[in-house]
């Protein structure tokens, strides 16, 4: 919300009231308390008007301080409330005449007593920013309502990123974002996932912990300075120091949470029905029959919407016109190895056999006169399920329970966005603060389910909405999409930004969701969704079946699933890394290369794990221009080499694109193609990409349940590269771009890209004849 009218005048209506000294310090060993005046205090008559902001300085958690702002404490505590882990941090807190400082770790706020008011936040000794004279504040509107707000100062060349899943610019610098959940499709400043997290370039993170409506300015009303503003009487916003973005989100998330690993299976292609096309049994088997027929892996099925029948959703049945047997069909289906998931959404239809009885029970959302909340948007007469009654909780879950008995495997938790203000909730839950909190319950509940019913590491979702937190619950995809090459960048923005605010794992709809992509666009979008963390083809009016298109998206849809089934070992690294560390699978640039500045808003290309850098195709034409960070890169595709740092312009076709491994890697590649859930150990292939002199390189191999199946140190001394571990049986060694003089321990043939070593012992050691030639 923006309050100023210019830099000199507020604008009209708007009152304001900043702190001008600490009148009062209170300090304990844990916390620094301030009175702070919003006048000049000559004599003690000033003291008798107002008003006075107390602001709080406290520690959750090391490496992070609390900031809490507050006009009126007397309010009644409004629920919800984020859950926020601690780790009782060691905090140091020493208070003079001067200034009163608090340090947690390495970051430390120092709030100067005045008369020249200001908190400066300080990590290693470093001034990260600072909130100075007038930026905080207490805003009073015309129609007399209170905002409190918190400026803080953008030096140059800091940017700022996060703020939920957005689809504009990755770098937020310049724009007005409000957090509040909407249905608003992937092309405006709407946003299905509002996460009122920000970080930075410059060594820090802002978490404003309220679940409401939270108004950014970013650069937008005072271009040297990021704003933050809530309504009421107070608010607590967390300062989180990283010298790197990967130090911020990994704190940031120890605070609100890190995803559980998903299952090895959902890695693979999941296909769907689409949303309002006509499908039964026959139409179905008819799909898989068809991937089957053409070569193409496999793991999931999915039913949309009707699998129930139209104006019913949702109560859970089967439509029995178009599936008169859902236990047979789903035994067939499961007996040619695929995962089921089906569609659900938290809404139920006063046409659906459960409606009254959700009424009757108190599981829907109320009115102020106890009535149930119904519209008429999306669903004629739904009501909304109450998760906050745990009575309704059990129920939802019971009609789930029935279906996952059936054999379905997993749910698509659609929706969960459009949420009134003007309701009751079973907990006394303030309906502002529920309205972005509900998508974190609702799928919360389902994924509780999933964990009990499937076990640890067998749950997962596909869910629309999102708050902070709700990165516990995977996988998110980005909804409703265009099918043009714009609405696709937009997509990958949109993942790169949900990954920059604490999410792992994210998906999109191949081709777009909103019309029928034409071929070329359905090609060029095969190959960035099959190297996505997780891949789906789904439409709304029409099929997603590669055939659908032309002969060539077979290929392309076969030849990219089977080259991510064959990267699942290292694919499930990077896994098992966002889930023990909260580093996203999909990383923008700036993520992996915050040195670099050319990096700072790349936004149509991103790292795939530690070690792949992709840059899908945006273009019909097969034109692509994107950027090498230093060193060697080498093509994972053809084996050629680029070296950075600079600008790459190239064209590929649709069974291409660049895919570049960086200088120094050793990826593990799978020996299967044809699942993502198989023994990656078993004939694994290093592929070692620029290994420099003296590197030492360490290939963590994971089993489908997460833990370490093998490891394999990889090391250079001169023209000798040497690799020693744990694994038994057969594995190769792929030295992209060398030629061998000798091998100890296995034996040594040309391979396109380089030479391939097999091996079958614990220890190989390859001497080196030309160094460094590329094919």
């Amino acid at each position: 919300m923006k309050f100023t009218d210019g830099q000199w005048l507020l604008r009209e209506g708007v009152t304001a009231a900043y702190p001008t000294a600490a009148h009062e310090v209170d300090a304990t060993d844990q916390r620094v308390r301030v009175l702070a005046p919003t006048f000049p205090v000559r004599h003690r008559g000033d003291l008798l008007k107002g008003p006075v902001l107390t602001v709080d300085l406290e520690s959750p958690m090391t490496d992070v301080i609390a900031v809490t702002l507050t006009h009126f404490a007397g309010e009644q505590p409004r629920r919800p409330e984020f859950d926020l882990a601690t780790d009782e941090p060691q905090v140091d807190v020493r208070v003079d005449d001067e200034v009163a400082t608090i340090t947690s770790g390495r970051l430390s706020a120092r709030l100067h007593r005045g008369p020249d008011w200001r908190l400066e936040l300080v990590g290693d000794g470093r001034v990260l920013t600072v909130s100075g004279a007038k930026d905080m504040a207490l805003m009073t509107t015309a129609d007399g309502s209170h905002h409190v707000r918190e400026q803080l100062e953008l030096g140059v060349g800091d940017t700022v990123y996060g703020l939920g899943e957005r689809f504009g610019p990755l770098a937020r610098n310049g724009q007005t974002v409000d957090i509040w959940n909407a249905d608003g499709g992937t092309s405006s400043e709407q946003a299905y996932k509002n996460v009122p997290f920000f970080l930075t370039n410059a060594g820090y993170g802002i978490f404003v912990d309220t679940p409401g409506r939270v108004s950014f300015e970013i650069g937008s009303e005072l271009v040297s300075k990021v704003q933050f503003s809530v309504e009421g009487q107070s608010m607590r916003y967390l300062v989180i120091y990283g010298p790197t973005p990967k130090e911020i989100l990994r704190t940031y998330t120890a605070l609100t949470g890190r995803p559980p690993l998903p299952p090895a299976w959902s890695f693979g292609l999941w296909l769907s029905t689409s949303f309002t096309t006509s499908y039964d049994e026959e139409t179905v088997s008819s799909f898989i029959d068809g991937m089957v027929e053409r070569d193409i892996p496999l793991s999931v099925f999915h039913f949309d919407c009707f699998w129930m029948r139209e104006l019913h959703w949702c109560d859970f049945e089967w439509d029995p016109q178009v599936f008169p047997d859902p236990p047979g069909m789903l035994r067939r289906l499961k007996d040619r190895g695929l995962r089921i998931s089906l569609w659900i959404n938290p809404y139920i239809s006063q046409h659906s056999a459960l409606f009254e009885e959700a009424r009757d029970g108190g599981y829907l959302v109320r009115r102020p006169d106890g009535s149930a909340w119904q519209w008429d948007l999306w669903q004629p007469g739904m009501g909304l399920v109450d998760f906050t009654n745990p009575e309704a909780c059990e129920w939802f879950t019971s009609k789930l329970d029935t279906l996952l008995d059936m054999g379905v495997d997993c749910f698509k938790t659609d929706f969960g966005e459009r949420v009134p203000t003007d309701v009751e909730w079973y907990d006394g839950s303030d309906p502002e603060r529920m309205h972005n909190h509900y998508t974190y319950l609702y799928n919360r509940t389902v994924f509780e389910l999933l964990t009990k019913r499937r076990g640890p590491g067998e749950a997962v979702v596909f869910a629309r909405s999102a708050t902070a937190g709700s990165q516990q619950f995977p996988v998110h995809w980005s909804g409703d999409c265009e099918s043009t090459f714009p609405a696709m960048a937009g997509d990958l923005r949109g993942g790169l930004s949900l990954g920059m605010s604490g999410f792992g794992f994210w998906s999109h709809d191949i081709g777009g969701f909103e019309g029928t992509p034409d071929p070329a666009l359905f090609k060029r979008w095969l190959a960035f969704g099959l190297l996505s963390s997780h891949s789906r083809l789904h439409g709304n009016s029409s099929y997603r079946v590669p055939w659908e298109f032309d002969e060539e998206a077979v290929d392309v849809t076969r030849q990219f699933a089977r080259l991510k089934a064959r990267l699942m070992p290292y694919l499930f690294q990077a896994a098992r890394q966002a889930s023990a560390d909260g580093i996203p699978v999909m990383r923008a640039m700036v993520l992996e290369f915050p040195g670099d500045p050319a990096c700072t808003t790349l936004e149509r290309q991103y790292m795939l794990g530690d070690d792949l850098l992709v840059a899908p195709v945006l273009r019909a034409d097969g034109r692509v221009d994107y950027y090498v960070p230093e060193g060697e890169w080498t093509s994972l595709l053809s084996g050629a080499t680029v070296t950075g740092p600079r600008w790459v312009s190239e064209e590929h076709g649709f069974d291409s694109l660049p895919l570049l491994a960086r200088p120094g890697s050793v990826i593990a590649l799978g020996a299967t193609q044809d699942r993502p859930d198989y023994d990656y150990v078993d004939g694994v292939t290093l592929r070692v990409h620029a290994l420099a002199d003296g590197a030492d390189v360490t290939t963590v191999v994971p089993d489908t349940s997460g833990a370490t199946a093998a490891t394999f140190r990889t090391t250079r001394h001169g023209d000798a590269v040497t690799v020693e571990t744990d694994a038994t049986g057969d594995w190769q060694l792929l030295l992209v771009g060398e030629r061998a003089a000798g091998v100890e321990g296995g034996d040594a043939t040309d391979h396109e890209h380089g030479v391939l070593v097999r091996a079958g012992g614990s220890r190989l050691r390859v001497t080196l004849a030309v160094l460094g030639a590329t094919t």
